[in-house]
């Protein structure tokens, strides 16, 4: 599947994407790509974001690929059974936020977001309902590589290991993230 060929929804995670990050460089670039924009980026409501989701995807004119980060990755994996009968092609999902071990989280930007994202938990352990990708870096704080390896198991995805990568954002210098590129237009080959 080509880009043009899809809708693509960019899912950002706890706080939102910063302009430099790779997921709003990416919306900027990707002709087909729009963010999925939560009413509150400090703090979300689960059902408010799996809500968003739905909606974006049941107006969308073209098959959905999402791609998720960190938080947003949980929001997509908790819409993905309201999503069964939509016409969603993929996920690209990035960073996952393990909200199950959220309390070894790190303070972010001074907000404990242990605090915010309670309604998140349990992660869901089923099998996605489309194709996915998940990538994960060997030293997350967010997320342990061996629970990276549990979920993408759990949900059916594949997993590409990042190395030691951090959580996959500006702080861990990536900006403009070309390899996550490429690894998306490889997942997207993989789609049709």
């Amino acid at each position: 599947m080509r880009v043009a060929d899809a809708e693509i929804l960019i899912v950002p995670g706890w706080s939102g994407s910063e302009e430099d990050h790779w997921q709003s460089r990416w919306e900027r670039s990707l002709t087909t790509a729009r963010r999925v924009v939560q009413e509150d980026w400090y703090e979300p409501d689960l059902a408010a974001w799996t809500a968003r989701i739905q909606a974006l995807v049941q107006q969308a004119q073209r098959p959905v690929v999402f791609v998720a980060h960190s938080l947003g990755v949980m929001a997509v994996v908790h819409a993905a059974p309201l999503l069964k009968d939509e016409n969603v092609a993929g996920a690209f999902l990035v960073a996952p936020a393990d909200v199950d071990n959220a309390d070894r989280w790190p303070i972010t930007r001074g907000y404990d977001p242990c605090k915010s994202i309670r309604g998140f938990a349990p992660v869901p352990t089923t099998p996605l309902p489309f194709p996915a990708m998940l990538v994960a870096s060997a030293n997350d704080p967010y997320c342990s590589s061996e629970r990276a390896k549990e979920l993408a198991d759990a949900w059916g995805a594949t997993l590409v290991e990042s190395g030691d990568c951090g959580h996959l954002n500006i702080d861990s210098g990536h900006g403009p993230w070309p390899d996550g590129l490429l690894r998306f237009g490889v997942f997207m080959k993989t789609l049709g």
